[in-house]
């Protein structure tokens, strides 16, 4: 973690309900003399603290773990490429989940891009957020494909805040990706993309800084069941339920399961091969195509790119090398897609990370504990999880919602489960 200080001149501020980045120093907000307790240490409570604490909130967030660079959690083996939902890895099929996590994204678009180019360094701290071209291809025309060419309508539609759009099947020769890919449309897009290591730690730096408490600790059993319990302990007014898969416990959501992902984290120094800049993707859609045919190749940092991807349902084993099949697979395919990409040397640091992106049936849930407690009152537990493979991309949008609800339970509104009329369906 980082040794110094500092005062961050920058604060997140709800406007028309939704979180926008601020530079400067704030207005002091009005001490809200309540404590949030935070469960979830990766981006979805993170996000979540950051933004409570510029509204006045104290907050406490609990972590069984935290960003480390030998012992990464969840947040830092993903992906991280900015993608309108629904992502590359599939499996968003809720019409409710869809519609919101719709502007969730682009809430989340606009506070990254602020981030790089508002901030700059963080008091001589890089954040890690850069923004990239991003490729999509597709082995058929968008027009065989209703429901990639509406995403690619709604995207175009919202180019007053997304830039760099085209489409082009040029874009495959461009990049001269192999014939035998067999790839016949693209489009690419300017997308935020992020060094999940350096921007997890410096999430963790700036919330220190503005005076978050951090428990080193793992909760077990139901919220419900104790939530009188921690919110005497902790001395906390709400709790936020952040905790991705630990959510099939602590909410007794039986519909929450994992997504196991991979990456493989080779060297993109120009030596072995092109360097490449600029982000290469093709979609993973269950109910199209085959089990194993993602690509995701994408710029890290300016050392590093990631390749990837797999998608394995309700897998929980993380025994993956590069050496096991499905994962020498998916190196294949990234190899097969961009030519020199075979010679590209692993990482001295590591060459594979795999994960479990925290899915549910319904997909995303932020939305109250809609459960009475045990004394019949409405409970003040807020869920924020089942993000899955999109977490960075949604982690400012759903965090505009957990404050929102915190302020109805301020409000003392009954609780309500999401609702598609609710959503701002772009």
């Amino acid at each position: 973690m980082f040794a110094k200080a500092f005062t961050p001149n920058f604060y997140l501020e709800p406007v028309d309900n939704e979180l926008q980045l601020r530079i400067g120093t704030p207005s002091p907000a009005a001490p809200k003399e309540k404590r949030i307790l935070v469960i979830g240490g990766g981006v979805s409570g993170m996000t979540s603290a950051w933004a409570l604490m510029d509204q006045g909130y104290d907050v406490t967030i609990l972590s069984e773990r935290w960003a480390d660079r030998k012992n990464r959690i969840t947040s830092q083996i993903a992906g991280a490429l900015w993608e309108y939902p629904p992502a590359v890895c599939g499996k968003h099929t809720d019409a409710i989940s869809l519609c919101h996590s719709k502007g969730w994204a682009m809430t989340s678009y606009k506070i990254f891009e602020q981030i790089v180019t508002k901030l700059g360094e963080t008091d001589g701290i890089d954040h890690g957020v850069r923004m990239r071209i991003a490729n999509f291809f597709f082995d058929t025309p968008l027009e065989a494909r209703p429901d990639q060419l509406e995403k690619w309508e709604e995207i175009c539609s919202l180019s007053h805040t997304i830039k760099g759009l085209k489409r082009s099947a040029d874009l495959i020769q461009h990049h001269s990706v192999d014939q035998k890919a067999g790839m016949k449309d693209a489009y690419q897009l300017l997308s935020p993309a992020v060094d999940t290591d350096v921007y997890m730690m410096w999430l963790h730096f700036v919330l220190s800084c503005k005076g978050a408490t951090f428990v080193t600790e793992r909760i077990k059993g139901s919220l419900l069941d104790q939530e009188e319990e921690l919110l005497s302990r902790f001395d906390a007014y709400a709790i936020i339920n952040a905790t991705g898969l630990s959510a099939l416990e602590l909410a007794g959501d039986e519909t929450v399961y994992p997504l196991r992902g991979a990456i493989i984290r080779v060297k993109n120094d120009g030596t072995k091969f092109p360097k490449l800049t600029e982000a290469l993707a093709v979609t993973h859609d269950e109910t199209y195509g085959t089990d194993e045919d993602m690509v995701f190749i994408v710029p890290r940092n300016d050392n590093i790119l990631i390749l990837g991807g797999i998608t394995e349902p309700n897998e929980w084993n993380l025994n993956l090398t590069v050496d096991t099949p499905v994962i020498k697979r998916m190196r294949e395919r990234c190899n097969a897609f961009v030519p020199g990409l075979e010679n590209a040397e692993y990482d001295d640091e590591t060459d594979l990370l795999q994960g479990l992106r925290p899915f549910r049936g319904s997909n995303v849930r932020v939305e109250r504990e809609t459960a009475p407690r045990k004394d019949g009152s409405h409970s003040r537990i807020v869920h924020t999880y089942g993000q899955g493979g999109s977490g960075f991309s949604l982690s400012f949008g759903c965090a505009g919602t957990v404050v929102s609800l915190v302020q109805e339970i301020e409000a003392s509104k009954p609780p309500a489960k999401m609702e598609l009329v609710n959503a701002v369906c772009y």
